[in-house]
């Protein structure tokens, strides 16, 4: 076996398992071989199917996540922790890596505990604004803390920005433009605004979104282009072919991101913090509608990162409906100049993300 540089660990859904991606792949770029930087995550997360195909080795436990609300569902918690932290030692103790970066989560929890036992150095990487309950367990004893923002409350904070994948951070929305058109088979002649709520997906803004898009049907310059998730499905308003009217595409999870933020001219999103760093990053102007029932309604926290310099506008899931949404969409696809302006205000809160500090971090906690 190779010799490992890093465990990277998070996992369960897309907003743990793309910025755990991102570090990756930051590593590989920085000179480390691919076979030196070694995933763990959960068996029925999404990186099930995400991790396989970058080749990277990886294992995956069998974890799962404390409800947040009464649920038997807990009960099973404690013993599967224990079970998998075990793993995990037994794992470290086989590997040796040199730093083990935490991107928080649950599926982040056994193997950084499992650093801490054994006394290998572990970074926390906190790329929302609130940290998550992961992060501020294991940030007392981190080496460092990798931190997306300045101000941060943990314990030996360095600001390195969020973690972006490389992908992301290539996207030119200007040259790529037609190219990821063509690959989404959207036209080139219209206004794109698309919809993209996380993997899972977003009941009440997906129930918004078509509601918007009959009340703006009658338009020939849009194109709505709508990812309603893997698990919060509706209903979706008929697809249209734009003949007469309005282009509506819709479909289930969007995998090629990166071609979205080429192609689209507006998003509409949630406000989790991988998100807000990808949407500063590339300079994409978005409505960002926070999602209410995240931990401590961090979401919103999230958005203001942008919205109070004004690279997004921010829109709160109480006072969204089909009519406030397609008011806020006709406004910004009929005023490009205010587009243009709020994705400069969000590429300008993007140059920290774009940046390599968080390598040069873990490569001198390592050291």
């Amino acid at each position: 076996m190779s010799e490992t540089f890093a465990v990277v660990t998070g996992g369960g859904t897309a907003g743990h398992v793309l910025p755990a991606l991102a570090v990756a792949e930051a590593l590989v770029a920085a000179g480390h071989p691919r076979s030196a930087v070694h995933y763990v995550g959960t068996t029925r997360g999404v990186e099930t199917r995400l991790v396989p195909p970058t080749g990277h080795p990886h294992t995956l436990l069998d974890v799962v996540g404390l409800q947040r609300r009464l649920s038997r569902r807990n009960l099973a918690v404690v013993p599967k922790v224990v079970r998998a932290t075990r793993a995990a030692i037994r794992l470290l103790r086989e590997l040796e890596p040199r730093v083990v970066v935490n991107l928080g989560g649950y599926g982040s929890f056994p193997a950084t505990y499992a650093a801490r036992r054994l006394g290998i150095p572990y970074v926390v990487v906190s790329y929302d604004r609130r940290p998550g309950l992961v992060s501020r367990l294991m940030a007392g004893r981190a080496a460092a803390c990798a931190v997306a923002f300045e101000g941060s409350a943990l314990p030996r904070a360095v600001h390195t920005g969020a973690p972006v994948r490389r992908a992301i951070v290539a996207v030119d929305r200007v040259a790529d433009r037609d190219a990821a058109r063509t690959a989404l088979g959207l036209p080139l002649d219209r206004t794109v605004v698309a919809v993209v709520c996380g993997s899972l997906g977003a009941t009440v803004v997906n129930r918004a979104v078509v509601e918007a898009v009959e009340l703006l049907s009658a338009r020939t310059d849009l194109a709505v282009y709508h990812a309603v998730g893997e698990r919060n499905l509706v209903e979706p308003a008929p697809e249209r072919d734009g003949t007469s009217g309005i282009l509506y595409r819709v479909i289930g999870y969007e995998e090629r991101m990166e071609a979205v933020y080429a192609a689209a001219d507006l998003m509409i999103t949630r406000a989790g913090a991988g998100t807000i760093a990808e949407l500063a990053t590339v300079g994409m102007p978005a409505i960002v509608v926070p999602w209410p029932d995240a931990a401590e309604n961090h979401q919103v926290d999230n958005a203001r990162v942008l919205s109070d310099v004004g690279g997004a506008v921010l829109l709160e899931q109480a006072h969204l409906d089909g009519r406030r949404l397609a008011d806020e969409i006709a406004r910004l696809v009929d005023d490009p100049s205010a587009r243009q302006s709020i994705a400069a205000a969000a590429w300008d809160a993007g140059a920290m993300h774009r940046s390599t500090r968080l390598v040069a971090l873990l490569e001198r906690v390592a050291r």
